[in-house]
């Protein structure tokens, strides 16, 4: 019966002992319950982060990219335009590159005449005939003094 009681006492210990060992792999168990609650929490909000930036760097790059386009657009037209402007600007040097069409410049616009000829500039009236309207004006107010 002795061994018994040391068996049951051994029992009554081991069952306690068992209690005290399933209490702690309890609150074991919700310590790392909350570490990996928060473990996780904490993954999910740097990939929200890390999503969210790769959805920002997206938008603008998209932007850069419909920029960018239409300024190689742009360009593109400008430089069309410019080689245009070119060709034509070489038609010209190819028409007064010619003795004929430097001479009728030089006659023109620079009053030169050739080594046989002479010169003869006749100035418009027409330009007077615009300002003496205004004199017509001023002779008119002078007459009516007078004429009081």
């Amino acid at each position: 019966m002795a061994n018994n009681r040391k068996n049951i006492k051994g029992k009554n210990t081991q069952k306690s002992g068992t209690q005290k060992s399933q209490s702690t792999p309890a609150a074991k168990s919700r310590k790392e319950l909350r570490k990996t609650g928060f473990y996780y929490s904490f993954l999910t909000i740097v990939l929200l982060f890390c999503l969210i930036q790769i959805g920002f760097s997206a938008i603008l790059n998209i932007s850069k990219l419909v920029a960018y386009k239409a300024k190689i657009i742009t360009l593109k037209r400008t430089l069309n335009d410019a080689e245009e402007h070119n060709k034509n600007l070489k038609e010209e040097i190819k028409l007064f590159s010619t003795t004929q069409n430097l001479e009728g410049i030089a006659r023109n616009t620079l009053k030169m005449a050739g080594e046989d000829e002479v010169l003869i500039i006749i100035n418009n009236q027409n330009q007077e005939n615009k300002n003496p309207n205004k004199q017509n004006k001023k002779t008119n107010k002078t007459e009516v003094k007078n004429a009081q």
